[in-house]
């Protein structure tokens, strides 16, 4: 397959670099070191209480005193449908301060490369599918998740702004549901796949019967395990330059009820799954075309059924044994 448009023909080299990945405690972050680990550079990843992304004069005094020659930007506040629609004012403004902190000081101290990390939610609700990115901006978000979505195209267009008028490298990736290793396990904060998994085992655990699930079970998703992102991410940040956002998933798609089977047999619950067809879908269908970094010969390595093993064992592990 030939190479779509803005993939490199000679690599951006690592050797001795200075790599900062801004969120290297959250699961995109630790994947994305993990990554890293075996690339000929040094990773810098400031905890917050080392560095809050939030205050501009400490990430400008920051980037001034440690000169990072490459940033990812994976730090974000995130969160399900439940919290985005409790706490939509957080998730815009956190989301857009951070992204303007951050872009804004990699700008200042001429930093080689970002690495911005957006979300498949940056995408019109209706959008056709598989969705290509052109489609940004086109039609209305989803609702749900709206305040998030803003604040990620935001940043998205505030690195295409530094690409048109001072020519930096910066590029944005667009994952589509991640799951996996160090993932959010909160009642009200978690993603899909982390929340049923969470919830399955608190049912199997009381000897429940049923387990209720929100909506109607007939939303299709897209799913991507955190390792293969940070695989894409390390070929994107060494091979792609181009403004229009990359998007990274697995091009396999899962409807929630058969996704909610699957994460019953993995915990080994066997009662009965109830939809509570009065709460919210989200956005009805969501994959995306993924044809540009297939044309670089990345595809995802670990399975949905692999994967979910692998995030239930680790859940199992920080909050079980």
């Amino acid at each position: 397959m030939q190479k779509s448009e803005g993939w490199l023909d000679t690599p951006f080299s690592l050797k001795n670099k200075t790599v900062f990945v801004a969120g290297g405690r959250g699961m995109v972050g630790s994947a994305v070191i993990r990554a890293l680990s075996c690339e000929p550079c040094r990773i810098l990843s400031p905890s917050r209480a080392e560095l809050d992304l939030c205050y501009q004069a400490a990430v400008r005094a920051w980037f001034a005193k440690n000169k990072p020659d490459v940033v990812i930007l994976a730090a974000a506040k995130v969160g399900g449908i439940a919290a985005n629609e409790a706490k939509p004012a957080d998730f815009l403004y956190q989301n857009l301060i951070i992204e303007a902190n951050v872009i804004h000081a990699v700008y200042e101290t001429s930093v080689e490369k970002l690495v911005f990390l957006g979300s498949s939610c940056i995408y019109p609700r209706e959008a056709e599918q598989p969705i290509k990115p052109e489609t940004l901006l086109s039609a209305p978000l989803e609702p749900t998740n709206e305040a998030y979505a803003v604040a990620k195209i935001a940043g998205v267009k505030l690195c295409e702004a530094f690409r048109k008028q001072e020519g930096c490298d910066f590029i944005s990736l667009m994952p589509c549901n991640l799951y996996g290793i160090g993932d959010r396990y909160d009642e009200r904060n978690s993603h899909v796949i982390p929340s049923l998994i969470m919830r399955a085992d608190a049912e199997r655990r009381k000897g429940a019967e049923q387990l209720k699930i929100w909506g109607t079970g007939r939303a299709l998703r897209e799913f991507l395990y955190i390792d293969d992102l940070a695989d894409a991410v390390i070929l994107a940040l060494k091979n792609y330059s181009s403004a229009v956002p990359l998007n990274v998933g697995s091009s396999e798609e899962v409807r929630i009820a058969e996704l909610t089977e699957m994460i019953c047999e993995t915990v080994g619950f066997d009662g009965e799954i109830i939809f509570d067809v009065n709460m919210p879908d989200g956005t009805p269908r969501k994959v995306m075309d993924n044809a540009s970094i297939f044309s670089a010969g990345w595809r995802p390595k670990i399975s949905l059924n692999d994967g979910l093993a692998l995030a239930y064992q680790d859940y199992l592990e920080r909050f079980v044994a």
